[in-house]
């Protein structure tokens, strides 16, 4: 829904070809760009004017589908989280190493260019060492449109592994990545959507940063209210649009609710009109000479004795910093911060939360790595 229009806005990319199942998403590509329409992820791979694949195909899926571009010698961009099992990431980032090709996990809210200045910075030293990251978010994600795989945990469904993903990622890229160990609770509250809709997590990093992460997905209290009124994905949201998740669900089947979820599919027509640059709800980052509150057009800055902002443009391309990466990927042969072994470890704190909350222990983290920040092609 932003990664159309941000192929759209970007020179620096072109759509040649698309793989889907479903004939609409294939006619709809073929006329809106004139490339090639395949059936299978096989055939979209083999083709020799193809130089990176985006895959934005369901959780369980990626495996597969990662492998198929290594193996044609791809460079890929594929949505979060990388998989559902570590076993599964571990194949995909061996594939992608022994083909000599980068794999970037994407996009999720690390991206952020607020995420991304707001990183640099205190990697720089600016403003002191980094102490504390606050991360808060409420939403109305369990009554989303869903496919059934959506509300099972043990097939990726749930808040952990399309949402915790992105918090896990923004508190690691500011923090430097390498988190040491994470205490949790999960909340699975509503039986007809029986998954984990909340969490609340307390993280600790190698250089002695605390984070604290709590997100719930049950549609009451909406914080975007503390983010300017600012959507997710930057849309400017109105008082009237609440509760309108619970109202398109109700009394829908299964099969109407998944018929649903393809109304976000390409082909649909629906797209996001941002206005602003994404964020994934408030994040406050504490230093030893400054607060920095994350908001959509920005970072807040809280001094010792002054206050000020550093503006974070917006547009024209909304995904701008992804496509930054995937071309210093392809054109630079330059390793993205958000690449397979990043997103390894991100999956490797949602199973960290799960078995957390299962058995009311404090989990170790053996698969982390730290941000490398890089400058990338403009």
């Amino acid at each position: 829904m932003l990664m159309v229009p941000t192929f759209d806005a970007d020179p620096r990319v072109k759509l040649v070809a698309a793989a889907a199942p479903r004939a609409e998403s294939r006619d709809a590509f073929e006329r809106d760009y004139g490339g090639t329409g395949y059936e299978s992820v096989e055939a979209l791979c083999a083709d020799p004017s193809v130089e990176a694949v985006y895959i934005a195909t369901p959780h369980q899926m990626h495996v597969d589908h990662v492998l198929a571009a290594a193996k044609a010698g791809k460079h890929i961009l594929v949505e979060k989280p990388l998989a559902i099992s570590m076993e599964d990431a571990d194949i995909m980032v061996n594939a992608v190493r022994e083909a000599g090709v980068h794999l970037i996990v994407g996009p999720s809210h690390s991206f952020d260019l607020p995420v991304d200045i707001a990183a640099r910075r205190i990697a720089s030293g600016e403003f002191g060492t980094l102490r504390m990251i606050q991360a808060l978010n409420y939403t109305d994600f369990l009554y989303r449109p869903r496919r059934p795989e959506e509300l099972r945990t043990e097939e990726g469904g749930g808040v952990l592994f399309s949402q915790a993903i992105h918090q896990i990622d923004v508190v690691r890229r500011l923090a430097g990545g390498m988190a040491d160990k994470i205490v949790a609770m999960t909340g699975a509250w509503d039986p007809k959507r029986p998954t984990e809709g909340a969490f609340t997590a307390l993280m600790t990093f190698e250089t002695g940063c605390i984070a604290n992460l709590t997100y719930s997905g049950y549609a009451h209290f909406d914080s975007d209210i503390w983010m300017n009124n600012v959507g997710e994905l930057g849309q400017t949201k109105t008082p009237d649009a609440y509760g309108g998740a619970r109202r398109a669900l109700a009394d829908l089947s299964p099969e109407d609710e998944a018929r649903l979820k393809t109304t976000r599919t390409f082909g649909s027509g629906k797209t996001i009109e941002a206005e602003h640059n994404e964020h994934f709800g408030p994040v406050i980052a504490m230093c030893d000479r400054a607060d920095l509150r994350l908001t959509p057009d920005g970072i807040e800055v809280f001094g010792d004795t002054e206050r000020s902002f550093i503006e974070a443009p917006f547009g024209p391309a909304p995904r701008k910093t992804v496509l930054d990466a995937l071309v210093g990927a392809v054109r630079e042969d330059s390793s993205p911060v958000q690449s397979g072994e990043w997103g390894r470890a991100s999956l490797e704190v949602c199973h960290a939360i799960l078995t957390s909350a299962a058995s009311g222990q404090t989990v170790a983290l053996r698969h982390q790595c730290k941000a490398q920040h890089q400058e990338f092609p403009r």
